[in-house]
């Protein structure tokens, strides 16, 4: 993991771990080295982290991978008292399949997570909202990799429910980017998500952008400097 300590942070102030994205088994932390500079300027500390890709020759499942998320912050508290900074008080920022492992992961361990920002990030898995979608039929496959089961419409396995976000939502403030046009992400994963966080009263924000596909800060320099980025800082500080 790639460690960004600016000379000055209060001591309270949260550190922003940021998880690439890739499909789960491709990509690399220097992909999101742009935000983590850009956080860096404006005095916030990151940490950039790796982690195991999905692989089905090494039954590596998603939940290897949120279990290195929980080795980074780990291990980045032992060094916190050092860098006078406190444990446990984590923003997760994922981008994409970055984004799911992120939000699975802060939902699940609201002690240590204060605040979660998806960037294009899948969010459901199992509900008729996935299952009966054309997202579904070209995604599906990837997916039964991704949870190490087969997927099987008639008879799908509760191990989908407890991949998919949207099923383990706790009080953990969200902020969730997701553009109207993305067919890697289909629009509907951010809508959804935005539903049970409404309907559970958790804090949180959708940046729905128009004519916007998939992890848009690549594509769009005008909507990576005027929108993505000042709404992330924003939502860091408030």
């Amino acid at each position: 993991m790639d460690i960004f300590l600016p000379a000055k942070y209060a001591q309270d102030s949260p550190v922003v771990m940021i998880v690439h994205g890739g499909a789960w088994k491709y990509g690399r932390k220097e992909h999101m080295i742009m935000i983590q500079k850009y956080l860096f300027k404006h005095n916030i500390p990151t940490v950039n982290i790796n982690y195991r890709l999905v692989s089905k020759k090494k039954k590596i499942t998603y939940q290897e991978q949120l279990d290195d998320i929980g080795l980074a912050i780990e291990e980045f508290n032992k060094i916190a008292p050092k860098a006078k900074l406190l444990p446990n008080n984590y923003i997760l920022l994922g981008e994409s399949a970055g984004a799911h492992i992120s939000l699975l992961y802060g939902y699940k361990n609201p002690e240590q997570v204060k605040k979660l920002i998806s960037l294009s990030g899948p969010t459901d898995f199992f509900t008729d909202n996935y299952t009966k979608s054309l997202y579904s039929k070209y995604s599906s496959p990837t997916i039964q990799t991704v949870v190490g089961e087969k997927f099987d419409r008639k008879n799908l396995s509760e191990k989908f429910k407890e991949a998919s976000p949207i099923a383990n939502v706790s009080n953990v403030p969200t902020l969730l980017f997701q553009g109207d046009t993305d067919f890697l992400v289909d629009k509907n994963q951010g809508l959804k998500l935005d539903s049970v966080l409404s309907e559970k009263n958790v804090p949180h924000q959708l940046i729905f952008m128009k004519k916007t596909g998939h992890t848009p800060r690549f594509f769009s320099k005008y909507k990576r400097d005027s929108i993505i980025l000042p709404e992330i800082l924003n939502w860091i500080k408030s």
